[in-house]
């Protein structure tokens, strides 16, 4: 049995490998090991996103949580950062999150939120994990009153929406906006938000049918927002994906603003505000380079983590920041949430555009994008860590980034959810970039296979 927990909780194929008999177990074991220094009866919120299978995992995963003598609070469809907010707010627990992120519809995955509204760190995954494969032995099932209970509480969404514009007070009358919900679970709370401040708002994908989700639109997907922007002549063009925690952008040109602008953007005006602690933004390998030069032009620190936004997180905790996140959009503005929050990230990207009365694509430009590829070898999940120990791969990472000589880079690393192995070059030339990568992707796979 391979690793259950990934960088972002629990992955697999609905009713396939994410099974309702494993969400029951980690229904129980959450409660178990989250719980477990409690004097009273324990609360856990659930939400999901969109996808058709949240219902049938949610409420096998309340199943276990009951089974373990904790309440359960069914918020329904909900975006990941509302669920984090939302376990501070309700005096909860703990938070679970049913959701696949931006991966396709048949995907779901399981995601755990202490009662302060952290992902859970690796030791308490790994305790989980360690309880599951030794059947449960060790949690207990109680009887009669002792088993829990579930309620429902699908109007905490409103609570969410408040915090969002009451964290981030605008004017938004005369602002032109198309936002793309990715037909995830961002569909309801970012239009009601928007308009409640006076946006003039184009909403693309908000009609979820449980199988869309992340289908040719969303973050991943902003073709059809890039269009919109150009055809409606608006401002700026939003993007989440299907749980809402990441945001990509449009400027008024249909260009895509990234997460590394982003954080630049939202990072310098912070500091111009004197709310970016300690003048540093977290950011991981994955930022671009041109990332790194605007940080050292206009004397900004960045500390650097490895891929995933849980790592971002645990460096802003343990040293203070205020503000961090990857290029791919999850951004974490700690001061006010404890995770990624797409709405929220958004909400500070406009209120940069209001303040400052530019236009978002000069904005962006104080990042200048070197060109980046990423190319994925389709390896097995059981090889996907063993390119650091197989000498014909090392030897042929070390002869490309010879290569370049210090104008790029390469970085190879697993996916944390899927049987990947990315591969990205980063340097000057688009077209080599692209033909160096295939060709190690292509070799990767061929010894990885």
């Amino acid at each position: 049995m391979s690793r259950l927990f990934g960088t972002d909780g629990v992955r697999g194929v609905a009713n396939k490998e994410l099974t309702v008999e494993l969400a029951t177990q980690l229904g129980q074991v959450g409660a178990h090991v989250l719980t477990e220094n409690t004097h009273h009866k324990p609360k856990i919120l659930v939400g999901c996103d969109t996808r058709k299978s949240g219902d049938m995992l949610a409420m096998a995963l309340m199943a276990g949580i009951c089974a373990a003598g904790a309440d359960a609070v069914y918020l329904g469809v909900l975006p990941t950062p509302a669920v984090a907010y939302l376990a501070r707010q309700m005096n909860a627990d703990a938070g679970v999150v049913i959701s696949a992120s931006h991966n396709p519809s048949e995907f779901n995955g399981i995601k755990f939120f202490n009662g302060e509204g952290f992902k859970l760190s690796d030791e308490l995954e790994d305790r989980m994990e360690e309880i599951i494969r030794n059947d449960l032995e060790e949690v207990a099932r109680p009887t009669g009153y002792g088993v829990g209970s579930l309620t429902y509480a699908f109007d905490a969404k409103e609570q969410y929406i408040n915090f969002i514009t009451a964290s981030v007070p605008l004017d938004l009358s005369g602002m032109k906006i198309v936002i793309d919900c990715a037909n995830g679970a961002s569909f309801y709370t970012s239009p009601k938000a928007l308009k409640r401040l006076g946006a003039e708002l184009t909403v693309l994908h908000d009609e979820p049918d449980g199988i869309n989700i992340n289908k040719n639109c969303g973050s991943t997907h902003i073709e059809s927002l890039k269009k919109k922007v150009l055809e409606t002549g608006a401002q700026v063009g939003l993007a989440f994906d299907g749980d809402a925690d990441r945001l990509l952008a449009v400027d008024e040109k249909g260009e895509l603003v990234d997460g590394d602008q982003l954080m630049a953007i939202c990072g310098l005006y912070m500091r111009e505000k004197g709310s970016l602690k300690k003048d540093t933004i977290v950011a991981t390998v994955m930022s671009n380079l041109g990332f790194y030069i605007m940080a050292k032009q206009q004397g900004l620190t960045i500390e650097q983590t490895a891929v995933g936004d849980r790592y971002v997180l645990e460096l802003m905790k343990e040293k203070g920041y205020s503000l961090g996140g990857e290029q791919s959009g999850h951004i974490i503005f700690l001061d006010e949430n404890t995770t990624g929050d797409g709405l929220l990230s958004a909400m500070h990207l406009l209120e940069v555009m209001v303040h400052k009365k530019k236009p978002l694509s000069e904005l962006a430009s104080v990042v200048n994008v070197l060109p980046q590829v990423l190319v994925n070898a389709k390896v097995s999940n059981k090889n996907k860590y063993k390119y650091e120990e197989d000498e014909e791969i090392v030897k042929a990472i070390k002869e490309l980034e010879a290569k370049f000589n210090g104008k790029g880079r390469v970085l190879i690393r697993p996916s944390g959810t899927e049987p990947l192995v990315r591969v990205m070059i980063e340097g000057q030339n688009q077209e080599e970039l692209k033909k160096e990568a295939t060709k190690l992707a292509d070799f990767i796979m061929e010894r990885l296979k």
